[in-house]
């Protein structure tokens, strides 16, 4: 990725106009007094690609085969880098703020709520799904006529405050709403810290259970290649691709983050860090945890986990793994929700910034969207198939078709022949594995293989 050339101080729909009101003593072009750090922006989006996505990290290498899911992980990094230098070359260039005034700039009004539309599906999507996973931890589930107990029941039985509605109540109330109610994302930096330790965390217990199980004989040997003699299909392959971006996601986050920088311009340095970061979890949970459960593997790998040793070791280890990543995601939710509150407030009220219009407006905004999420999250108690589709459309247009179509309209008259080349082979590559992906979720969904 190419680094900036110069300095823009940008502001975010939720910053002041001018950030030296809030923060006198900011230096944005040397980024020494009150500027956010580059480490902060590194936790900040490697954050927000960490999130719910981690768990079906290893099914797709039980399709896919060892060898090649490393190489589609390599791949799809690459192509968020391309990516993002595509949306941070026209923001440096033009007079966009946001991901949304990106797109007004080259595509107009229509552009610009297309966008926010395929934020709020599907950040929406996401944070429901956080929430549903949250619950199940804490509260259990019941699958197929499998009743699965949640880390509560196990503990203290079955209660009315260990059920599903009341402790999800509780950790919206008393974890998530705070963490919410902080108007700048840079403030997130140590959540997002302590997040990526988690998910690090959560990855170095795989590994040691895996290696142990090998030790004893007792892992599974993993393929290194497809199986089409099996159950694989070559349709099958398409399905991975959307899983493998969903966990990649970073481009809503792009422009709040890099507004709140000392320097914009070490922004594309510190995408570059978090894509490096993440490849080396996602690698790590996909093979260990493919290693430790073999063709067993579910598509949401903390099913794996509820029971899977009678010991007392064993048991403390699997609820330590399961709350370990409930707690993850509790620190992801709120930088999944800034940009989808953005964005929702930059749809309905474009011409009045949420902080110029004062508290009242982000507190609604910020209460009215928590609490759809809550009601959604326990009124449906599974959207995976959603989730499913959601990735081959929004997900594939936030990251790949968009940015790709503002370099092809070029309203700068800045790209060269190589961007509009690579612009041209991303939107066909995300079009069209999306469109296969499609055909074989509706072919799964509907038993017409």
């Amino acid at each position: 990725m190419k680094l900036e050339n110069q300095d823009n101080g940008v502001t975010a729909r939720l910053l002041p106009d001018e950030l030296s009101e809030v923060h006198p003593t900011v230096d944005k072009s040397s980024g020494v007094d009150g500027g956010a750090s580059i480490s902060g922006a590194i936790f900040n989006i490697s954050t927000g690609m960490v999130g719910a996505g981690i768990m079906s990290i290893p099914a797709t290498f039980k399709v896919l085969g060892v060898i090649p899911s490393f190489i589609v992980i390599l791949v799809i990094a690459h192509l968020v880098d391309v990516t993002v230098e595509f949306m941070l070359k026209y923001s440096h260039s033009g007079e966009s703020n946001t991901y949304g005034e990106l797109m007004a700039e080259s595509f107009g009004k229509l552009g610009s709520v297309s966008l926010q539309v395929c934020v709020m599906i599907t950040n929406i999507g996401a944070l429901i799904i956080y929430l549903i996973i949250i619950g199940d931890v804490l509260s259990g589930n019941e699958s197929e006529g499998t009743v699965h107990l949640g880390v509560l029941q196990e503990w203290f039985g079955i209660q009315w405050w260990t059920s599903r509605a009341f402790a999800l109540l509780f950790v919206v109330l008393v974890v998530l709403l705070p963490l919410l109610l902080l108007r700048r994302i840079d403030s997130l930096r140590h959540v997002s810290a302590i997040s990526v330790l988690l998910a690090a965390f959560f990855v170095a217990i795989c590994s040691a259970m895996a290696i142990h199980a090998m030790w004893v004989g007792k892992s599974q040997s993993p393929r290194l290649v497809p199986d089409f003699a099996g159950s694989v299909s070559a349709l099958d392959l398409f399905t991975t691709i959307p899983i493998f971006a969903t966990a990649f996601g970073c481009h809503v986050n792009v422009h709040p983050i890099r507004a709140e920088l000392g320097r914009p311009s070490d922004m594309s340095s510190a995408v570059r860090i978090s894509l490096v970061l993440c490849v080396a979890i996602y690698f790590a949970v996909g093979f260990f945890g493919y290693l430790l459960f073999g063709d067993s593997i579910m598509a949401d790998m903390l099913v794996n986990f509820d029971k899977t040793s009678d010991s007392v070791i064993g048991i403390v280890l699997n609820d330590t793994v399961r709350l370990s990543y409930a707690i993850h995601l509790m620190l992801v939710f709120p930088v999944m929700n800034y940009s989808l509150r953005a964005n929702v407030d930059e749809l309905f009220f474009p011409k009045r910034p949420m902080l110029a219009a004062g508290n009242v407006r982000f507190l609604s905004v910020t209460c009215i969207l928590l609490a759809l999420i809550y009601i959604a999250a326990i009124a449906l108690p599974d959207i995976w198939i959603f989730f499913q589709f959601m990735g081959t459309t929004t997900v594939m247009c936030l990251m790949f078709i968009f940015p790709s179509s503002i370099v092809l309209r070029d309203v700068h008259c800045m790209s060269t022949r190589r961007d509009k080349a690579l612009a041209v082979l991303v939107i066909l590559l995300a079009v069209g594995t999306s469109l296969v992906a499609i055909y074989s979720n509706l072919s799964d969904l509907f038993g017409k293989k």
